[in-house]
């Protein structure tokens, strides 16, 4: 992790990220780590989330995308699962009504029939109350994968060549991305992995092309502003190429 005390102040506005993805990995390492079961870290997650949540949004953040819960999850304890099901509800519920006064537009993306109908219905309610919010995008990652994001693009696709809307030679990656997730974003400039891996788990797979990765060893219930300055700092210093040089992005900087 980088340490703040070396870095250049604090990124400005035009420095920042317009869309910052995170995969949000520790709970359950941080609630050994201090002696406690599993749902312990779980929630101590969710209070990580609240001030990241506000921080973002503090900083002039456009979108947030949160990894809340994987498509390989549910292969977790069953007991973990119900406990992760309910603590979703029951944050749902506290927070919705804050994040509406703050004006924060809230999305869920995933594939939701494995939900229960409850929990369905309150995340469209979330979703309806925010639509029209104009603030940060908050989107949740919950029974996402970034394989299963392209398949449904993909499926997409083939509907419309069937039903003689498109023809294949029309498909190109601008017409794919429209179909993913998320489309009406940015992509992700920055993504954040906590916990110490360093990998991407199927998160965003398309999206991330050429998204700057930053890993911390931090678990995520110790994430809070503080550390997201280190974040972003790092990410100002960071020289964006896109397959160009580094002194024709200079010189275009420059212009």
């Amino acid at each position: 992790m980088t340490d703040i005390r070396h870095l250049d102040p604090k990124p400005t506005a035009a420095e920042l990220p317009r869309h910052l993805a995170i995969i949000m990995d520790g709970n359950g390492r941080w609630a050994r780590r201090h002696g406690m079961p599993r749902p312990a870290g779980h929630r101590e997650g969710v209070k990580a989330v609240r001030r990241v949540v506000e921080a973002c949004r503090k900083r002039g953040i456009a979108a947030l995308t949160l990894f809340a819960f994987s498509s390989e999850n549910w292969r977790r304890p069953a007991t973990e699962v119900k406990l992760l099901m309910d603590l979703f509800i029951n944050t749902l519920r506290k927070e919705i009504e804050d994040l509406h006064a703050n004006g924060v537009r809230v999305r869920f993306i995933g594939d939701r029939s494995a939900f229960s109908a409850r929990l369905c219905r309150l995340m469209e309610e979330s979703e309806q109350r925010t639509r029209d919010n104009p603030g940060m995008q908050l989107a949740i990652a919950v029974n996402y994968g970034g394989r299963w994001d392209i398949v449904e693009a993909a499926r997409q696709l083939a509907v419309r060549v069937r039903a003689g809307e498109l023809a294949p030679e029309q498909i190109d990656a601008e017409t794919f991305a429209r179909g993913l997730s998320l489309a009406d974003l940015p992509e992700p400039d920055l993504f954040i992995r906590t916990g110490g891996e360093q990998r991407i788990s199927n998160y965003l797979l398309w999206q991330l092309a050429y998204t700057e990765l930053y890993f911390t060893d931090l678990l995520w219930p110790d994430f809070d502003a503080l550390v997201l300055e280190e974040a972003l700092a790092w990410y100002a210093g960071r020289q964006r190429r896109f397959g160009q040089t580094g002194e024709q992005v200079e010189r275009i900087q420059g212009a």
